[in-house]
């Protein structure tokens, strides 16, 4: 079945158009950009394979290493909106070792398959949306008008005009906030929730246990119906015909392919789960104990979902730490040798965060520019204003913790604090950010960091 995605397919993209699309968002880093996009490309490449090929190539998983604030989180999540494959993003510090209180790292693989689910789902709705629309508004146009029956064929015009008449008002949306009263809703049956304890995860168990207190609950009750308006009907009302479109086997089938071929699951903050003495006596379970469980994932094997088993040999992996205490070498060996690709993310200088400033689509400068129009306020940042902004983030990274380009957010705030508040008494006005505006402004940062340095 082919379904139709809103968003640019990773197997039309070469690594050179991935490129152009990460540098609208992440400024610089072009050596961690180019070996993600080129690990991408080759999973395509490795679809138009033989088959008898296809198995024995593997993805070659990568770890960025880098200081804070310099974009490893943002290019995954980036590559996560670009494309159509499945992509979860994990944070390796909510991994406890087997056999202990907390998430298990196989949890990861049923996200991945949860996203890929929930993805394939959207597309076939939205491969059926003229046909659930239709049936939607015939839904609440017999909701709006009795059935009545035909006395003759007058009669029967009559309603038809009628219906005709409602059904022009519902599409101009006149009839939005007009209430009607939906039939009872039918009750989904339960048995998901004994597929989830199957799995034998303590989160899982405890989501079946809710799941099935909430189903013998509602028994109970007896079924009312809902009064609600037109337009919050017609959501309603989509849900339930999406349900009915849907094929639940082939949705199932597409996404647990998609999720075996081209998965890509972001494991974030893994140096944290690196000890520096790895000699010590007392094994620490959020730490080795969590690296030797996700060998095998990483690795390839077999995961036991409520959707099916999901191998994860052909998904890719994606890890990043800072490392600031611990080093890669301190991850155990084994693990080390799952991820031969490594990039090294370099620190901001102060043309990156100029260029951080002025360039990406999302540029902090545009969001604040946005906001202060809502307000009446033409705010203007002018180049030399946007340069001292750089100069004075990267001076106050470099005398205290640096923590990259989210040390923007600190100062622009604190940039923006007085003409934020007072902004509805400036309609009207124009304000130009300027080097000695932000002199008066930021100054005092400057000089606090600097005592910093000689306050125990």
């Amino acid at each position: 079945m082919e379904l139709i995605s809103n968003k640019k397919n990773l197997d039309d993209m070469v690594p050179s158009e991935i490129v152009r699309e990460l540098d609208k968002f992440v400024i610089g880093q072009t050596k961690a950009k180019r070996t993600i996009s080129v690990a991408l490309r080759n999973r395509t490449r490795r679809k138009r394979l033989p088959e008898d090929i296809q198995d024995e190539v593997f993805p070659k998983n990568i770890i960025m290493i880098g200081p804070t604030g310099v974009g490893k989180t943002e290019i995954a999540r980036r590559i996560a909106r670009l494309s159509n494959a499945p992509f979860v993003k994990v944070e390796a510090t909510k991994y406890t070792e087997v056999g202990y209180v907390g998430r298990d790292v196989e949890s990861m693989v049923r996200d991945l398959m949860g996203a890929a689910i929930a993805q394939v789902r959207k597309e076939m709705a939205e491969s059926s949306s003229e046909l659930v629309e239709k049936r939607v508004e015939e839904r609440i146009l017999d909701l709006l008008i009795p059935n009545l029956k035909p006395q003759d064929g007058a009669f029967e015009t009559k309603v038809e005009n009628t219906r005709e008449s409602y059904r022009i008002l519902l599409r101009s949306g006149a009839l939005d906030d007009k209430e009607i009263e939906l039939p009872p809703a039918q009750r989904k049956p339960g048995g998901i929730g004994i597929e989830l304890m199957t799995n034998g995860n303590p989160g899982d168990i405890q989501e079946a246990m809710n799941s099935l207190g909430s189903i013998f609950g509602n028994l109970n009750r007896p079924p009312r119906k809902r009064k609600v308006t037109v337009k919050h009907a017609r959501e309603i009302l989509e849900e339930e015909e999406n349900e009915k479109v849907v094929d639940q086997d082939k949705l199932i089938d597409i996404a647990k392919d998609r999720t075996e071929q081209m998965g890509i699951i972001f494991i974030d903050e893994i140096d944290k789960i690196a000890g520096a003495n790895t000699s010590s006596s007392s094994p620490d379970v959020s730490r080795e104990g969590v690296q030797r469980d996700i060998l095998p994932i990483v690795e390839g094997t077999k995961v036991n979902t409520k959707w099916g088993v999901i191998d994860t040999s052909h998904i890719l992996f994606i890890a990043a730490g800072a490392f600031h205490v611990s080093k890669p070498s301190d991850l155990i060996p084994e693990l080390q040798g799952r991820f031969p690709l490594r990039v090294e993310l370099s620190a901001l200088t102060a043309d990156d965060f100029e260029r951080i400033l002025t360039e990406p689509a999302n540029a902090i400068t545009k969001q604040y520019r946005e906001l202060m129009k809502t307000e009446g306020v033409d705010l203007q940042f002018s180049p030399a204003g946007i340069r001292r902004l750089a100069e004075i983030a990267y001076e106050v990274n470099t005398m205290n913790e640096n923590i990259g380009a989210r040390r923007l957010y600190t100062i622009m705030e604190t940039l923006l604090e007085e003409l934020a508040f007072s902004a509805d008494e400036l309609n009207g006005q124009t304000v130009v950010i300027t080097p000695e505006y932000v002199d008066s402004r930021l100054a005092d940062i400057v000089r606090d960091q600097d005592l910093n340095q000689y306050i125990l």
